[in-house]
């Protein structure tokens, strides 16, 4: 959070629902995020089923290994979920964008596909209409967004 302006220093790393943040509702635009008594009830959930599926990936793509193309898929299929959920949870007051991206090219990093999406400054594009579906619980055209991210980082030219 450094760098940016936060009304109260007291929430950052606190996660919605915990004593220091209780009753604090947060939204992107009209939509509201997870009611925050939920939140970590939500997490809970999130984190069962994103250890699942890495299981399932971990057999999919071995350790060192690059993904083929519909592992990469899966992969990006994976990202997508990661991100929009953790956006329609909202857990924390502040940053779920940048932490939820931060997920997204830590799980590409996992299966040793390129970083595809920036923290800062939010992404161009579709990056906000798909965001605003997350918070409905649609996260099917975040996978789409970032499977278009990748391609994009694929065709840029590498880097010295």
């Amino acid at each position: 959070m450094s760098g940016l302006d936060v009304p109260n220093r007291d929430h950052i790393g606190a996660f919605r629902g915990e004593p220091r943040v209780q009753g604090i509702n947060v939204g992107v635009g009209t939509v509201v995020g997870v009611v925050s008594s939920e939140v970590l009830n939500e997490l809970r959930i999130f984190n069962t089923t994103l250890q699942k599926v890495i299981g399932r990936l971990d057999e999919l793509v071995p350790s060192g290994a690059i993904p083929n193309e519909d592992a990469a898929a899966a992969v990006l299929e994976l990202c997508g979920w990661a991100h929009a959920e953790w956006v329609r949870i909202h857990p924390f007051v502040n940053g779920n964008g940048r932490t939820a991206r931060l997920l997204a090219n830590f799980l590409a990093m996992r299966y040793r596909l390129p970083l595809f999406v920036r923290l800062r400054p939010r992404p161009d594009g579709n990056y906000a209409a798909v965001a605003a579906m997350a918070m409905r619980g649609i996260w099917e055209p975040t996978s789409m967004y970032f499977a278009e991210q990748y391609l994009q980082q694929l065709k840029r030219p590498e880097d010295g």
